[in-house]
């Protein structure tokens, strides 16, 4: 019974005084769902709120509490959450930065805009966790000291801190003028040299897979390269050193960095390893000559990286679409086509590069009709969707290509409910066309009665406003409990049913909450 519980606290027709019973009966789960109701009354948000801590941490990232309704005493998690959203109380920092529990002071430790005193404290915690989570989101000057922290996994935290000044995040490169850090998370628990092996047996065990240290602390410097790599605000002059690294990682990360400059990209072109030269052609930022160098590898996953590069030229890719697989999707340089471009690839002379320009769903009149009858079912079947097709047009298309468009053409927001309902009648059927139908605004009921005989289009066409009271009714007690907690999301669904369920003797009353509030 408690599935459709969840089902009622997304019902936007739920009646006030029914809402004010759910609410007196949320758990955990429950209260999460009923936390993004946009209807809550000020007296429903706080008798929400009091359900338990992880309820009133989701209603204040729903805007619905602030400070004045918050204990940071009693609700220190949700005192957490408004300072994360910047609408807490300098005086809440003060009081977790002193927190016995570390995770509470890591939390504390990522939110932003801490008064100097905490920020001065959190620096200073005895756990290298919270001074960790400190220097990932502190400001450029508390990320500048920090980078010479002696643990390397706080110099790892500040090399992934957008805000960190580039010169740090270059010396966390080059190592100048930084002394060699002392310890790590592997030295800190186990005699060196250590390996972890991947397989570890220990159940308690949080070190991961890669974790190792012969004294160097390799594994953390390893990830302080790659997340200097990765940070936009590390200087490129300091990053392409890595060109050469042993590491694929570090190069695959130096090979999707935008303001890689032309010489390192051509030398990452002849890199050993796909992995490599796939990130090198998904970078927007390489030229139309390496493109067209790329163009050509056959490497694994270079080409169709290469096709979805927003920058890719168009004669390039028009090539790639003949040479990879590159699927039913809108590519980034499609999207980003001109009108001239659009013209002249539905022109094309291969269907797949028509097919690609057929997923646009901008197309000019003229070009959308003469995709809409373009002689390759493929082309037909990527423009079928597209608003603005006559119901001539769309009933062309099934009349041609039959059970390969169907789908698609019940995609259609334009389709016709008296089409919606043929095409559940389709010989041969069409099990696409069912889930199309069921979440379709113009599906009649006929056509979400037949939905509902296919298994993986039930639970859509039971949310549907559409279906009778009747139908609606009996899908409550559905085997699939999925089914039937659409049924109770429905807004068709009668009041009195929703109070009917209310009243079942499985349906908890109040009672207090004692979970333990997990981290946010």
């Amino acid at each position: 019974m408690n599935h459709l519980l969840y089902g009622l606290a997304g019902n936007p027709s739920l009646p006030p005084d029914l809402l004010d019973r759910l609410i007196s009966a949320a758990d955990a789960d429950l209260g999460e769902e009923l936390a993004a109701r946009g209807d809550l009354s000020p007296a429903q948000v706080a008798a929400l709120a009091a359900r338990g801590e992880d309820i009133a941490v989701r209603l204040v990232r729903e805007g619905r509490l602030t400070a004045d309704d918050v204990d940071p005493v009693t609700q220190p998690y949700a005192a957490l959450a408004l300072l994360d959203e910047g609408a807490g109380r300098p005086e809440w920092a003060r009081l977790l930065a002193a927190h016995p529990a570390a995770e509470r002071r890591e939390k504390l430790a990522s939110c932003a805009a801490l008064p100097a005193d905490v920020t001065e404290t959190l620096a200073a915690d005895p756990d290298v966790r919270v001074v960790a989570e400190l220097a990932l989101w502190t400001t450029p000057e508390t990320a500048a000291r920090l980078a010479g922290h002696p643990h390397a996994e706080v110099r790892r935290a500040v090399a992934a801190n957008e805000a960190a000044p580039p010169a740090v995040l270059a010396m966390l490169i080059t190592g100048e003028g930084m002394p060699p850090a002392r310890r790590c998370l592997v030295c800190d628990r186990e005699r060196t040299p250590f390996v972890h092996p991947r397989d570890c047996p220990r159940p308690d065990c949080d070190l991961p897979p890669d974790a190792a240290c012969d004294g160097s602390h390799q594994s953390t410097v390893h990830g302080t390269l790659y997340a200097a790599l990765r940070n936009p605000a590390t200087p490129i002059d300091a990053a392409v050193r890595l060109a050469g690294h042993p590491s694929t990682v570090l190069r695959s990360a130096l090979a999707a960095r935008p303001d890689l400059p032309a010489t390192v990209g051509a030398r990452l072109a002849e890199d050993p390893l796909p992995a490599v030269r796939a990130e090198l052609a998904a970078n927007p930022g390489i030229d139309g000559t390496l493109a067209r160098v790329l163009a050509v590898d056959q490497g694994h996953d270079v080409q169709r990286s290469l096709a979805h590069n927003p920058n890719v030229p168009i004669d390039v890719l028009t090539t790639l679409a003949g040479a990879t697989r590159i699927g039913p999707t809108l590519l980034p340089r499609i999207a980003a086509a001109t009108a001239a471009e659009v013209a002249e690839l539905a022109a094309s002379a291969h269907p797949v590069v028509r097919m690609l320009v057929a997923h646009r769903r901008d197309l000019p009149a003229e070009v959308r009709d003469a995709l809409a009858a373009d002689p390759d079912a493929k082309v037909v079947k990527s423009v079928a969707p597209h608003p603005g097709l006559s119901e001539g047009r769309l009933r062309d298309m099934v009349a041609r290509h039959g059970a390969r468009v169907a789908a698609r053409v019940a995609a259609n927001p334009d389709a016709s409910p008296g089409l919606l309902e043929e095409l559940t009648r389709h010989e041969p059927p069409v099990q696409k066309v069912f889930r199309e139908v069921a979440r379709h605004h113009d599906a009649t009921v006929p056509a979400l009665l037949a939905c509902l005989t296919d298994s993986r289009a039930r639970q859509v066409a039971a949310a549907h406003p559409a279906l009778p009271p009747s139908v609606l009714t009996g899908l409550l007690a559905d085997d699939d409990r999925q089914v039937a907690e659409a049924a109770a999301a429905n807004p068709s669904l009668p009041a009195g049913v929703m109070a009917d369920l209310l009243r079942d003797p499985h349906v908890p009353g109040p009672a207090p909450m004692a979970a333990t509030p997990t981290r946010h």
